[in-house]
């Protein structure tokens, strides 16, 4: 049952390192460093949004082999 924990993990992983861009391109005082904390904000959610994706595609995928193992054991 490791799986779900490092999805988990990793879905927060990204979401922390977003937030800690952010904040960084927030209190940046120099304009390229700015762009580059929010270049890297864009970068940390596009992942998180990927992670978060595949763990709620992945779910599906084992509720429907559920129902379907389910589904041959009443016949």
């Amino acid at each position: 049952m490791s799986g779900p924990v490092a999805r988990s993990t990793n879905l927060g992983f990204f979401l922390a390192r977003a937030e800690q861009a952010r904040v960084e391109g927030e209190a940046a005082t120099l304009e390229h460093v700015r762009e580059r904390c929010l270049r890297s904000e864009a970068a940390w959610t596009a992942l998180a949004d990927k992670a978060r994706r595949s763990e709620r595609l992945r779910d599906e995928e084992l509720e429907r082999k559920a129902q379907a193992a389910a589904a041959d054991i009443a016949k």
